[in-house]
C-alpha cells in the first residue's frame, strides 16, 4: 500500500493522551504556545512551522504491530516515550514560533542554526556538554537538536535538572533555557501558521519502500571478529547448540542490550544475526547452564557494543 491509501485522519489514543499532558506542562510553565500536529511518515518539525509531524504507525494498533515487525521496536509506542518525543519536537516548534534562533546568546551557547545538518554523527557517550534526553546522545547531532533536547529536559517536571546536571557544562544551557522561557510567559507567538508539510494523505511512497530505507539507516558494519566472544561463552563440546540458544533468546537479548547501550534494537539484532551464523558455522555448544549462559551473553554483547560506540566509529543517521 501507499501512505495515501491508508486513510489516516485521527491522531490516535497514544498521541492524543500525550498531547493533553504536553499542553498541561506548557500551561504550568505559563507558556501560551500550543504546537499543532499532523500525521506523516516520521517525527519532524520543519523550519518555519510552529508545529510538528507524528509518525503514522502510532495512530492505529495494526500499524504499531507492523512497525514492531519491521523495526523490532516502536519509537514512541508508549505514553511515556511518546511524551518524551513530543517535548523534543515542541522545542523545535517553539524555536520557530518565537524566532529564538536569531538571539545572540542562543547562538553562543548552542551554535548557529544554519550550520548544515550532517547525514550522521558519532555520539560521545560520556560528554557533559549536552543533556541526555533521547537516545544516542541526540543533542550532539546539531545545534537545533541541542536546543530541542535542552528544552525537553527543562519542560519535563520530573527531570530535576538543577541537581542532575550540577557541575555539567550543560547546566549553563539549562539555566539560559529557564530564563528564556520565563521571558516568554503569557506571550503570543510571532509565527502562527498551521502548515502541515508531507502529510500521509499526499504521500505516494509505498510502505515497503519506506521500511527498506528505514532499515538501511539502522544497519551498522561492526567489522568485528566475534570468535573470541563466542569462545568465552560456548565450547566445541557440551550441551545444546549455541546457535539454537541464541536464536531462542534473541528477542530478550536485543531488548536487554538496547536498553543498556542506547543502540536501536534493529542494530543490536544485526550483530546477533552474525553471532548466530558464526556459532552455527563452528558448531558451538553450551558449556554452562542456560541461565548462566544467558547472563554471560548479555554481558559480552553489551561490552562489545559499548566498545564500538566509544570507538567513535559508530555513527547515528540524522
Amino acid at each position: 500500500m501507499r501512505f495515501a491509501e491508508l486513510g489516516l485522519h485521527s491522531l490516535g489514543e497514544i498521541i492524543t493522551r500525550a498531547a493533553r499532558e504536553l499542553h498541561r506542562e506548557l500551561g504550568e510553565r505559563g507558556l501560551r504556545f500550543r504546537p499543532h500536529m499532523w500525521i506523516s511518515d516520521e517525527w519532524f518539525c520543519p523550519d518555519g512551522v510552529p508545529g510538528f509531524a507524528v509518525p503514522f504507525y502510532l495512530t492505529h494498533p495494526r500499524l504499531r504491530a507492523l512497525e514492531k515487525r519491521q523495526m523490532l521496536e516502536v519509537e514512541g509506542g508508549t505514553f511515556r516515550s511518546c511524551l518524551r518525543l513530543m517535548r523534543h519536537e515542541t522545542g523545535h516548534a517553539i524555536d520557530n514560533a518565537f524566532g529564538l534562533r536569531r538571539r545572540r546568546e542562543r547562538k553562543r551557547l548552542f551554535g548557529a542554526s544554519d550550520e548544515p545538518y550532517p547525514r550522521s554523527y558519532a555520539p560521545k557517550p560520556f560528554s557533559r556538554r549536552f543533556v541526555r534526553h533521547l537516545e544516542f546522545g541526540y543533542a550532539q547531532a546539531h545545534p537545533d537538536e541541542d536546543f530541542a533536547e535542552t528544552f525537553a529536559v527543562w519542560l519535563d517536571p520530573k527531570s530535576r535538572w538543577r541537581g542532575r546536571y550540577q557541575d555539567w557544562a550543560a547546566l549553563e544551557k539549562l539555566e539560559y533555557m529557564d530564563a528564556l522561557m520565563r521571558s516568554l510567559r503569557g506571550r503570543t507567538p510571532r509565527l502562527k501558521n498551521r502548515r502541515r508539510p508531507y502529510q500521509v494523505s499526499s504521500m505516494r511512497r509505498r510502505l515497503k519502500e519506506h521500511y527498506r530505507i528505514k532499515r538501511d539507516r539502522y544497519r551498522v558494519d561492526f567489522s568485528q571478529n566475534y570468535d573470541s566472544d563466542l569462545s568465552r561463552i560456548f565450547s566445541l563440546r557440551g550441551g545444546d547448540f549455541g546457535s539454537a540458544f541464541l536464536k531462542r533468546h534473541r528477542p530478550f537479548l536485543r531488548r536487554q542490550v538496547a536498553r543498556w547501550t542506547g543502540i536501536p534494537c534493529y542494530t543490536v539484532d544485526e550483530v546477533l544475526k552474525d553471532w548466530i551464523q558464526r556459532a552455527r558455522e563452528r558448531k558451538l555448544r553450551l558449556r554452562a547452564t542456560e541461565e548462566r549462559t544467558l547472563r554471560d551473553t548479555v554481558s559480552a554483547l553489551t561490552v562489545r557494543v559499548m566498545q564500538y560506540l566509544q570507538s567513535g566509529n559508530y555513527r547515528v543517521a540524522v
